[in-house]
């Protein structure tokens, strides 16, 4: 299968949501904790490296970034969250942009939340899976760093992380095993991807939700 992103191509950076692109079209976002390797996932799904700039110093990229597809279709690259050495004031800055994009962007058809896969579903990362599940949008807990884990760990964790969502009532959050070193199969991964943004169906409508000031943000991960 061909990969559907690599047609990815750097649009804008920008600190607030009145910088984005308007509000129209279809994109996918991804969010995750700062040292997650959200940057590095995004690289190795759109099969381009350097695409989203990595770094070993989390908190250094505060932006919302932008990679179009095409004329309708994109890609936003949210910053990470849940670095303590952020200023407050920016960490409080970025919760409330990040609860604003989740309750009233109408082009979001989805969200990657990356977690690591030896630390899986921190709070925040609740947050961003309840704010997706009370708008109706697919989301996907995309289990980072699976590299570092022996084959029955990674089964180990993919089961848990399925039973705590389970549990939660949000059992049909799709899971999966990531890493960026040993991009194995992810034919499938690029598929369900793909069909969120190009799929003819509009995106669910904005509700309010108590993730608003409750996201933190911080920097964009590594």
């Amino acid at each position: 299968m061909s990969n559907p992103f690599t047609r990815a191509r750097f649009r804008l950076s920008g600190e607030n949501l009145s910088h984005l692109p308007a509000d129209s079209g279809r994109e996918l976002a991804f969010a995750g904790r700062s040292n997650a390797g959200k940057s590095s996932a995004i690289n190795t799904l759109t099969g381009i490296g350097g695409l989203a700039r990595t770094s070993r110093t989390p908190g250094r990229t505060q932006h919302l970034v932008v990679f179009d597809l095409d004329e309708d279709h994109r890609l936003v690259d949210l910053p990470g969250y849940g670095y303590a050495k952020v200023p407050r004031a920016m960490r409080e800055h970025w919760g409330r942009e990040l609860g604003r994009y989740l309750n009233e962007r109408a082009s979001l058809a989805g969200l990657v939340v990356i977690m690591d896969s030896r630390h899986p579903l921190k709070d925040n990362d609740w947050l961003l899976l309840e704010a997706c599940a009370s708008r109706g949008l697919p989301a996907l807990a995309l289990l980072t760093k699976a590299d570092k884990l022996n084959r029955s760990d990674q089964q180990r964790a993919l089961q848990q992380v399925r039973k705590e969502l389970a549990a939660a009532g949000a059992g049909d959050t799709a899971v999966r095993l990531f890493s960026s070193s040993k991009p194995e199969r992810l034919d499938r991964l690029r598929g369900e991807l793909a069909d969120w943004l190009w799929r003819q169906v509009p995106p669910p409508a904005s509700v309010a939700t108590t993730a608003t000031a409750a996201t933190p943000g911080a920097a964009e991960s590594g």
